[in-house]
């Protein structure tokens, strides 16, 4: 395969585009992308020039430079291509992992045939040009989020976009699928610190070469209301007295007009 269709390959998967949602970018059909990248066709020179803006590169280099290899020629760290699914009209599905599948997607999340097999959907508040994936929870260690609940995770290519302090799903190594609020220590200690909402459970470390894979989160379902947040002071029985209050001051009110 030649070094351009190599190129665009590799990076329009990297930056999150479908074939589609690429072929819109740049203004041409689905089907010439496809003929690109399998080197069955190479663009004219003002199709290249609108491919290498959308892609963020210089129109040289997708020329001339295999971009999926480091300085070095040796593959590029902390970037992967993702394994994705889409439906026929290419749009890019949201795979769920439930519970049950979180144990088989460590060893599953780049085999296009098992992602394939996963519950898909779309939520179409999302924004475009992103990968998303959804994320079934277990246990109590982000409460007020229950257990059950389905995060959905923005995929992110590396340690320098995570925000400190936000909540992150992370699949690694030793512990598969985790959602946890996360800071990152990867220059000065070369992990990331993993705190939950949940004070009964303790902080603690994971080995940046035991990340596989990090989804920002973004949303999340369920079927349950958390219960109000101790953190705001607003327990139940604060709730009631609200209430209560409200219903004294209207009860003053109508004697008033009266």
């Amino acid at each position: 395969m030649s070094v351009i269709a190599e190129n665009i390959k590799f990076l329009r998967k990297k930056a999150g585009f479908t074939q589609e949602q690429f072929a819109n970018e740049v203004g041409i059909k689905r089907s010439v992308v496809g003929a690109y990248e399998e080197a069955r066709a190479e663009p004219r020179l003002q199709t290249l020039i609108s491919i290498a803006k959308v892609l963020n590169v210089v129109a040289d280099d997708l020329i001339a430079k295999d971009l999926t290899k480091g300085k070095e020629g040796e593959p590029r760290e902390k970037v992967k291509i993702l394994s994705i699914t889409v439906d026929n009209e290419e749009n890019e599905n949201v795979e769920l992992i439930p519970q049950k599948a979180a144990a088989g997607y460590l060893n599953g999340y780049s085999d296009p045939e098992y992602l394939s097999e996963l519950p898909k959907f779309h939520l179409p508040m999302l924004p475009k040009n992103a990968t998303y994936r959804a994320f079934e929870i277990s246990g109590d260690s982000m409460l007020p989020i229950p257990s059950g609940s389905i995060v959905i995770g923005k995929y992110i290519d590396g340690f320098s976009d995570i925000k400190n302090g936000k909540t992150y799903v992370l699949l690694t190594d030793k512990e598969g699928v985790v959602y946890k609020r996360v800071f990152n220590y990867i220059e000065e200690k070369g992990c990331l610190y993993l705190v939950s909402d949940n004070k009964s459970y303790s902080a603690y470390e994971v080995a940046a070469k035991d990340v596989i894979e990090i989804w920002e989160a973004k949303a999340y379902i369920s079927i349950e209301f958390p219960d109000p947040d101790s953190r705001n002071e607003l327990s139940l029985d604060k709730i009631a007295g609200m209430v209560m209050d409200l219903q004294n001051e209207v009860k003053d009110m109508k004697k008033n007009i009266k």
